[in-house]
């Protein structure tokens, strides 16, 4: 919506973006420079580049994979891979071992700092621009349950060997740092992901 404001606040300029598709369908009137369109887009945080010329249909040995989403498919497999064993431990009691919070924290880690990261990049981006979106809410709420765990585990009780995550549906007060999220950062990060 922010892309579409800007651009049709230019004068000889109709566009209408998906973002899902990430695609825009911008009409102008003569003499208009698509770079300036570009400079435009690329003022309001995001990137943009013009649409490659179409050329005969290319077999399939030549067709390319897209980089981008070569790199979001290996960040989901990398993510599914690390925060299964971390969810299975939080949530089932009879598998918490001695010092699992500790191995748990060592498979969410890459999860919340590499898989996350595109959602890093683009909050921060938004961010630069005065701006709030999903990205922003995905690592904000992450980087919280993170932070808040490794809180637990270093200067609370979540680090002391032989503590268990209870599956119980009690309420006592606490102080909260016997416990820890990183389930949840991991979690969430591969579920928006995937």
């Amino acid at each position: 919506m922010r892309i579409e404001k800007t651009l049709n606040k230019l004068d000889g300029v109709s566009a209408t973006v998906n973002y899902a598709t990430e695609k825009a369908r911008i009409s102008t009137s003569p003499g208009i420079d698509p770079a300036a369109l570009i400079a435009e887009v690329e003022k309001t945080g995001y990137g943009a580049a013009l649409p490659a010329a179409k050329e005969s249909a290319p077999n399939a040995d030549e067709r390319q994979e897209d980089p981008e989403l070569t790199s979001l498919r290996h960040r989901l497999i990398g993510s599914i891979a690390l925060s299964v064993p971390v969810i299975v431990l939080a949530m089932a009691p009879a598998l918490q071992f001695t010092y699992w919070q500790w191995a748990s924290l060592v498979l969410a880690a890459p999860v919340l700092v590499w898989g996350a990261w595109p959602f890093h990049r683009a909050a921060f981006a938004n961010l630069r621009h005065g701006a709030a979106t999903m990205d922003t809410l995905i690592s904000v709420g992450t980087s919280a349950a993170f932070l808040w765990s490794l809180y637990a585990l270093f200067l609370g009780t979540a680090g002391a060997p032989g503590m268990t995550h209870a599956f119980e549906f009690t309420i006592a007060p606490t102080d909260g740092a016997a416990n820890i999220y990183l389930e949840v950062a991991a979690g969430v990060t591969t579920f928006v992901l995937a």
